[in-house]
């Protein structure tokens, strides 16, 4: 039976390792084209190597005046999206699991029917309520809506893990003279902080990444820009600068492997959990 299933398994080996090098190829040919030279880069035969790797096209990039605020900016932004969604959304995935309160299937669905719709539809809506509010031009402009958007796909997500405590544990707690508050934070808390960490690079990756909302939202202060507005000073009406392009986005990438690397123990828990459930 073994020798029955082996060439299957050699197949299905085979094609992943085919779909995971199609995957990385592009990630690989911009890091690539962020240390080839001038001349490597604009050349009629491009080449997946190079013998001569620079870093001009990094110096360029960290010469920007701006760069160093746009990359603090983005940090603050997905930073505050990523702690807030997660603790927003444990207090509510607790509140609709543990509780039973009128609508509160309604409220779940919602939840869903709110990522079934597309971000660009709601683009110009958000601006008119940003302008509403006086956040134009400001990192609110850009926290409030990435959190809006996060939350449902946090909350849902949560449920399951919230669901999966079993509530003999709270009884016990509250038996032993452990107040709902401490159940909450020391207990439940820790028990789905895998579910957190999950919903949390879900959170910080759209967020760090996002470019519609920063060139929507922030329209003449350049200083309250995030680092994917960084690009746009490297294409040029004259010519494009490809290398500093490809370097400015792998200066993009750091972070988020930097993040995956930190959580990823978690991660692969909160997800396993989630298929669990």
């Amino acid at each position: 039976m073994r020798l029955v299933h082996r060439p299957w398994r050699l197949a299905a080996e085979a094609f992943a390792l085919l779909a995971a090098a199609v995957v990385a190829f592009p990630l690989y040919w911009m890091v690539l084209s962020a240390f080839k030279p001038a001349g490597e880069i604009q050349s009629d035969t491009p080449r997946p190597w190079t013998l001569a790797p620079s870093l001009d096209s990094f110096r360029r990039v960290f010469q920007q005046e701006e760069f160093g605020r746009y990359f603090l900016n983005s940090l603050f932004v997905a930073g505050s999206v990523v702690v807030l969604s997660a603790l927003i959304a444990f207090l509510a995935a607790t509140a609709v699991t543990r509780f039973k309160f009128r609508f509160r299937t309604t409220l779940l669905i919602m939840f869903l029917v709110a990522q079934m719709v597309p971000v660009e539809a709601l683009t110009i809506p958000l601006f008119f309520q940003m302008r509403d509010f006086g956040l134009l031009n400001t990192l609110g402009a850009l926290i409030l809506p990435h959190l809006a958007f996060s939350l449902p796909f946090a909350i849902w997500m949560l449920r399951g893990f919230v669901k999966a405590v079993p509530e003999a544990l709270e009884e016990a707690a509250l038996i032993d003279g452990a107040s709902r508050t401490r159940f909450l934070w020391q207990i439940l808390f820790p028990l789905v902080f895998p579910g957190l960490v999950a919903t949390s690079v879900f959170s910080f990756i759209s967020t760090w990444n996002d470019f519609l909302f920063a060139k929507s939202f922030i329209i003449s202060d350049t200083s309250q820009s995030t680092l994917p507005m960084a690009l746009l000073l490297f294409f040029k009406p004259e010519e494009n600068d490809w290398g500093g392009i490809m370097a400015a986005s792998t200066v993009m990438t750091v972070p988020v492997l930097v993040f995956f690397v930190l959580v990823q123990r978690r991660l692969v828990s909160g997800l396993g959990g989630a298929v669990k459930d």
